[in-house]
């Protein structure tokens, strides 16, 4: 959920009752759980494509030991891993770990720097380290050969054109101009006033989303949710790692902050609804939650910001560029609005949060926001279709889970954490909140790179996946 921080559409139309004649009807009626069409990849680029995956092209924003590129079955998508290998000098672990991130996000968030890498620092105890870059983020590709996504990558607008979307609508940027001024009333009474320097933040957010509109002449189409991910994403992705790793019991470690987490969450919920072994020995979750209807989560600031009759004309959100487009607004002295939603003071140095600003989110499409928002309403997150809450079956899991908050997670509060933990079989619970009274104190992505993660939180994970990396 970190990449809402700064911009979601609204909630979709009220979600169908449990009784299963309306969540029918509701299903029946609602144009999000249509399936996406998928367009056909033309032959010439399909060629470019595979020559590209083949040859092993490695670019220079891809700093792990391999890119690995993975079709989706059935769809145009091939999706990015970036592996770190395991440190021979490390003791040998049994099983592959997986890392999930948030929506948005691509990579770059496991990966700051060598100094702040989760991703490094557990290749270096031993895991044979993977990172997911789901649909639509980072070096993930579709319908375009991969030079020319490396080219993309690496220039202007970085993540947001590594991929190409459909259909255009005319009113896009008017309609996104008008977020973009209800972006600016919001850090204005996040800061309690509205400081002069927030004068010049809709002017340079309006010349952002015109040069967006620009683009949208290359654009083909993004339309999927929080399900595709969910369904067809995620299992490709794991085994394709259980295939390179060849571990023993065909089993993965796996690890997801915020919405990776929430995936996590989902993915246990389904697996334990039908009585099925999810493929996974233990699972850690950074930051999320099934429900934040009753915590102080940030993100309820946002959710009016946009009508609901003017979210379904605006196809893609472009939350990259707004963060970028505000970064320079809203991060500094006394205007820390969106800092303080990234990472507690002093926990990360400067340069790194504004890496993780610039670098780190993307273009999403508004049927996945929309689909995430239903974590505000009661009952928590459902299905596409409003009829599976998977809040209800979390508790159906066999699987051991570490639930960690940072206790100044202003995106994901304690609370928030917990309104999902409780549910879990206190047999299978491990949950803790980072942070002191006294400090250090933890926020969203300090969890992952916050200067004080090596001591405070990754010696947690690694001591709970100890527990379970047993064959």
């Amino acid at each position: 959920m970190a990449a809402l921080l700064l911009l979601l559409p609204p909630t979709p139309p009220a979600g169908p009752s449990r009784s299963k004649r309306r969540g029918a009807a509701a299903a029946a009626a609602n144009p999000w759980a249509r399936p996406p069409p998928l367009l056909p990849v033309p032959p010439a680029r399909r060629r470019r494509l595979r020559a590209g995956l083949v040859a092993g092209e490695k670019p220079a924003i891809c700093t792990a030991d391999e890119l690995h590129h993975v079709p989706v079955s059935g769809s145009p998508w091939n999706l990015a891993l970036w592996r770190y290998l395991p440190s021979p000098n490390a003791i040998r672990r049994n099983h592959p770990l997986l890392l999930l991130s948030g929506v948005g996000t691509n990579a770059i968030g496991y990966d700051l720097s060598p100094e702040a890498s989760f991703a490094r620092h557990m290749s270096s105890q031993g895991f044979d380290t993977w990172i997911l870059e789901v649909r639509g983020a980072g070096l993930s590709a579709r319908q375009m050969d991969y030079e020319e996504a490396t080219r993309s990558v690496n220039g202007m607008s970085d993540w947001t054109e590594s991929v190409m979307l459909a259909g255009q609508s005319s009113n896009m940027v008017g309609q996104l101009r008008d977020l973009s001024q209800k972006l600016v009333d919001i850090i204005g009474k996040g800061q309690n006033m509205v400081p002069p320097p927030l004068v010049g933040l809709q002017e340079r957010l309006s010349s952002t989303l015109e040069d967006f509109q620009k683009q949208l002449d290359v654009i083909e189409n993004y339309d999927w949710d929080f399900d595709h991910y969910l369904e067809e994403d995620v299992p490709t992705a794991m085994d394709y790692i259980r295939t390179c790793s060849k571990s023993k019991e065909s089993k993965l470690l796996a690890i997801g902050h915020s919405m990776g987490g929430i995936l996590l969450y989902a993915m246990l919920s389904r697996y334990g609804f039908k009585g099925k072994d999810p493929g996974l020995v233990s699972v850690a979750t950074l930051g999320s939650s099934l429900d934040y209807t009753s915590s102080r989560s940030s993100l309820k600031w946002l959710l009016p910001l946009a009508e609901p009759a003017q979210a379904l004309n605006v196809p893609v959100v472009p939350i990259g560029e707004l963060i970028a487009a505000a970064h320079p607004f809203a991060s500094r002295p006394p205007f820390s609005w969106l800092n303080m939603q990234i990472s507690a003071q002093k926990m990360m140095p400067p340069e790194l949060v504004e890496k993780l600003v610039m670098k780190n989110f993307g273009t999403v499409p508004a049927r996945l926001l929309l689909q995430l928002t239903t974590a505000f309403q009661e009952g928590g997150l459902r299905d596409r279709s409003g009829t599976f809450f998977y809040k209800d079956h979390i508790g159906k899991c066999n699987v051991p889970i570490l639930a960690l908050a940072g206790d100044l997670d202003l995106v994901c509060p304690p609370d928030a954490v917990y309104e999902t933990a409780k549910l879990i079989p206190e047999r299978l619970l491990t949950y803790k909140v980072v942070g002191e009274p006294g400090g250090p104190h933890f926020a969203h992505y300090d969890l992952v790179g916050g200067g004080m993660a090596p001591t405070q939180v990754y010696p947690c994970i690694i001591q709970f996946l100890n527990r379970h990396d047993k064959i």
